[in-house]
């Protein structure tokens, strides 16, 4: 109860209109940020932190976390519409989202999304409040042999992201990643790898250009391949901008379980709101009686992903307040500009500003509102993009493509990695190859390169620890039921067990 009326407390601190109309531009323009591709939640919250030094402290850290909020879920808008994730948090969204656009539902997709964003974001605001202590010290027990396995883990379920393709395509496209990420220095001792006598590729491949270039691109080039490119029927479903509360009711479990991993995904050190996606995106596919929807338009498959993006935040912000370690990229960004503004987070924070927690609560509550609000009030808008001729609209999206990447870095370089990345997402494409492994395999790579170098280095060459820590060890259980659920021996086994067992209990 004292932590209710505590955020209730910090709530009615912002109840005024000048906190209000900070929210609603914010929160707009983190929006379309997050719309357009290449852009990033780090990118709009650094660029946003330069404008925030003459604001006072509570009002610049509500204008960048409404901004963080609002590009993590205006990303789903392309995603939908595109099938061009606006940030790499919605990659997972594009994978069903793109197909309900194509049946005529864009509208009532966005609708989806934007409930399972709020909806998300709520769960992680709840958690937030109740859990930041002792869940902040618990992401403390992560080492190296725990993000190894962490990684290992988001490369095997990317089999099951294959959106009716074999799952063997999707393991494919996985290592491919992996293989990617793997070019350029070392995180260890920056030996340069698999740089092909190229000064450029010293630095690696970039996940933006990679993303841009294998879902922007390369849908460019999928359009311009066919004769009579595939448009979204707006006769039906597109006047639907609300979400039905039926179907809400009847996902209620995956946006809580959705909610929760995002939360936890979060609560980690680095790993960020695409993972957070992934993860409650395949346990929702893992546990639905629907899977065979996922990848072709499930309704419940584009809200476990959008649920747990969003639920990712608050989540991220955990460790950053009370340990002062980013759980995400733009969390970082975040934390540089506490210290900008006057605040200190890590360990100490609980003591010297027991009510800051309450007042980042209060900010992410009215984010999520900003969030409801304009999302559902501009879903005809977007929709009326599909309105477009593809013929006129792909020359427009070429131009984000190139512009993403290179406003990211200013180098030339980064859009020719677009192309190429292009041109081999469409070749694979072709071959009914799914692109979402392969963004995940470059996400995951990084973390699973540095971590099982490091874990060897800190054990001296010694594998023991990687299995028989706590944690690491479920992990490696996970895994192996993973693995194991998805031959289709096993299958057979468990259909043939499940009818013995429930025939046994009548």
């Amino acid at each position: 109860m004292d932590r209710l009326t505590e955020f209730l407390s910090a709530l009615a601190g912002f109840a005024t209109l000048a906190a209000l109309f900070h929210v609603s531009w914010a929160t707009l323009l983190g929006i379309f940020v997050g719309s357009l591709p290449g852009l990033t939640a780090t990118m709009g919250v650094a660029l946003l932190t330069t404008l925030t030094y003459t604001l006072d402290r509570d009002t610049a850290i509500l204008v960048l976390i409404c901004m963080y909020v609002g590009a993590i879920y205006g990303g789903s808008r392309t995603a939908i519409l595109l099938n061009i994730p606006g940030t790499p948090a919605s990659a997972a969204t594009a994978l069903d989202g793109y197909p309900l656009a194509q049946r005529g539902e864009a509208a009532y997709a966005m609708a989806l999304a934007t409930a399972g964003s709020a909806l998300g974001t709520i769960v992680g605001i709840v958690l937030l409040v109740l859990l930041a202590p002792p869940l902040g010290e618990a992401a403390l027990k992560f080492g190296s042999f725990e993000f190894f396995w962490l990684a290992v883990f988001g490369i095997v379920i990317s089999g099951q992201l294959t959106g009716g393709a074999a799952p063997i395509k999707g393991y494919i496209a996985g290592i491919l990643g992996l293989m990617v990420a793997m070019v350029g220095s070392d995180g260890i001792h920056a030996h340069v790898r698999f740089n092909f006598g190229l000064s450029e590729l010293n630095g690696g491949i970039g996940l933006i250009p990679a993303m841009v270039g294998a879902f922007g691109f390369a849908e460019v080039l999928t359009v311009m391949w066919r004769r009579r490119p595939d448009v979204a029927d707006l006769r039906r479903g597109a006047d639907r901008v609300l979400p039905r509360l039926a179907d809400l009711w009847r996902y209620r479990w995956t946006i809580g379980r959705s909610g929760v991993i995002g939360t936890m995904v979060g609560i980690i050190p680095g790993v960020g709101e695409d993972i957070g996606a992934w993860a409650s995106y395949a346990a929702a596919r893992r546990l639905s009686p629907e899977r065979a929807e996922f990848g072709n338009g499930s309704k419940e498959g584009l809200t476990a992903a959008e649920t747990g993006n969003s639920a990712v935040v608050p989540g991220a912000l955990i460790p950053a307040l009370t340990l002062a370690v980013p759980g995400s990229a733009p969390a970082a960004v975040l934390i540089a500009a506490l210290f900008i503004h006057g605040v200190r987070p890590g360990p100490m924070i609980m003591l010297e500003q027991p009510d800051f927690i309450y007042s980042v609560a209060a900010m992410l509550f009215l984010a999520t509102i900003a969030i409801a609000v304009f999302g559902l009030a501009l879903a005809r808008i977007f929709v009326q993009v599909l309105k477009v001729p593809r013929e006129y609209l792909m020359p427009v999206v070429f131009a984000l493509c190139v512009i993403g990447p290179f406003a990211l870095t200013q180098r030339l370089f980064d859009v020719w990695v677009m192309v190429g990345f292009g041109v081999a997402g469409f070749v694979l494409r072709q071959m009914n190859f799914p692109m979402p492994p392969l963004v995940l395999g470059i996400i995951l790579g990084d973390l699973l390169d540095k971590n099982l170098r490091r874990g060897l280095t800190l054990s001296d060459g010694d594998l023991t620890p990687f299995f028989t820590r706590p944690i690491s060890a479920v992990f490696v259980a996970l895994i192996l039921l993973t693995i194991l659920a998805s031959l289709p021996a096993v299958r057979r086994a468990l259909g043939r067990l499940l009818p013995a067992a429930r025939g046994a209990d009548r």
